[in-house]
């Protein structure tokens, strides 16, 4: 589980701590260097992984922490 510092999961109805960085755009809407992001556990990465893939969104995959040093 998680508290109020711990990033929660993105995936509908989760609680649990995040430590995966989904970065995604879609390019009708977004210019190409823009990274828009969800956040997911180890349970949903796949699930949420997949779903922004076959729709060509997906960008990159990344630990949160690792995400966090390059800020």
């Amino acid at each position: 589980m998680s508290d109020e510092t711990t990033p929660v999961c993105s995936a509908k109805g989760c609680r649990s701590a995040a430590v995966w960085v989904l970065a995604w755009n879609n390019p009708k809407l977004h210019t190409p260097e823009r990274r828009k992001t969800w956040i997911a556990c180890d349970e949903h990465r796949e699930h949420l992984s997949q779903f922004l893939g076959v729709r060509g969104f997906l960008k990159d995959v990344v630990r949160l922490e690792e995400w966090e040093k390059g800020a």
